[in-house]
């Protein structure tokens, strides 16, 4: 008999093991139901399939830095470059994954000897910062909000690895681990390069400052220090491209195994690609290139990210209440006090953003009214 209940365990853990892909859709879906993981899915989707045409343009400005011939060219240098990463990731994960960590290990060392030429400089002496007792004034409060709508959107992938769950030997212990190494190093550096920037130029010369990076370079290297930061900043973005090609496919797979996209989005070439998601994923990165204006779609992102983050908290405190005894290999620290305060700091968020972006409200609102509809059809073809 125990040992009937150990294997009934292993295959129920199997069994869940093997439909993650995907990221957070999975547990919203299964702790709050197909209607709700068919909501969060198609918004994660949007998330994460917004910033590859963003990075693809971004490269090809800072390459028309160092080129300034390829002025007039600037869209096709942003196709090309989406086209280049679509046939690397479509020849395998392998070669995607080898890009990735030859990228991050180049896009560290750069920003490593950047913070290192800033601590031998001299410096200029960095004057004490003047208080401002009206931080709580409505317009500051507005700016505030807003900002960090680009803020999270920028610093969104962070739980990237999630997407591949599926793909990986050991998630249970593999994903904490990148999760926790991949966030500590990401404040690090962060830290590390803003206190070497105040080290090099006072705090009222950066805040004026539209690229400090590219300041604090010339002080560092003369004239050629803005082609130096630009250089690192094209390694950064495209690592940074490469890892956002391999997610939105993912989603759009976890969605079409689950009957909320075609049947054809589940198949997955010899070397590991979800090929017909990946090809959707890149002709909507395609469309984004063609038409820009990505401030509002990176706002209206990072207004996605709060719900797709708030729901993924909720689900973890449903689910293990109403299914206490599933395997669970990991365990959330300070359980449920974490997860409680995550859900409150979501919340504040949204109501941040709701008052600051009331338009991005209507519109996520109104795709919500228009989404059930197409999941009763969806449910019912299933």
């Amino acid at each position: 008999m125990p040992e009937n209940i150990i294997l009934k365990n292993k295959f129920k853990k199997c069994q869940i093991l093997q439909k993650i892909n995907g990221g957070s859709y999975n547990y919203i879906k299964r702790a709050l139901g197909d209607y709700a993981g068919f909501l969060s899915g198609w918004y994660d989707y949007i998330v994460n399939a917004i910033p590859p045409a963003f990075y693809c343009i971004v490269i090809s400005e800072y390459t028309i830095i160092l080129f300034p011939q390829l002025a007039h060219y600037s869209t096709v240098l942003s196709i090309s470059l989406l086209v280049a990463f679509v046939l690397l990731h479509l020849s395998g994960v392998k070669n995607g994954s080898v890009i990735q960590q030859i990228t991050s290990f180049l896009k560290v060392i750069c920003f490593v000897a950047l913070v290192t030429a800033c601590f031998m400089y001299s410096g200029v002496e960095v004057p004490p910062i003047k208080t401002d007792n009206s931080i709580f004034q409505i317009g500051l409060i507005f700016g505030f909000f807003k900002s960090l709508q680009l803020i999270i959107g920028t610093y969104n992938g962070w739980n990237g690895v999630c997407f591949f769950a599926e793909e990986n030997e050991n998630p249970s212990k593999n994903i904490p681990k990148s999760l926790y190494s991949g966030v500590l190093l990401v404040v690090a550096i962060y830290i590390l390069v803003n206190a070497a920037f105040f080290h090099v130029l006072p705090i009222e010369t950066i805040a004026k400052s539209n690229l400090a990076a590219a300041d604090v370079a010339k002080i560092l290297f003369g004239d050629s220090g803005a082609k130096i930061v630009t250089i690192i900043s094209i390694f950064s973005l495209i690592s940074i491209l490469n890892a956002f090609m391999m997610i939105p496919p993912r989603i759009l797979y976890g969605l079409s195994r689950d009957g909320f996209f075609i049947e054809k989005g589940t198949q997955v070439n010899k070397g590991g690609t979800p090929i017909v998601a990946l090809l959707v994923s890149s002709f909507f990165s395609l469309f984004l290139i063609c038409i820009g204006s990505f401030e509002v779609l990176f706002s209206f992102a990072a207004f996605i990210s709060i719900i797709v983050w708030g729901l993924a908290y909720y689900s973890l405190l449903k689910l293990r209440t109403t299914e206490p005894d599933l395997p669970r290999p990991y365990r959330s620290f300070w359980y449920p006090w974490t997860t409680i305060i995550a859900i409150i700091f979501s919340i504040a968020l949204l109501a941040g953003f709701i008052y600051s972006d009331p338009k991005s409200f209507i519109i996520i609102v109104g795709i919500a009214i228009v989404s059930y509809p197409l999941f009763l059809v969806l449910k019912k073809q299933k």
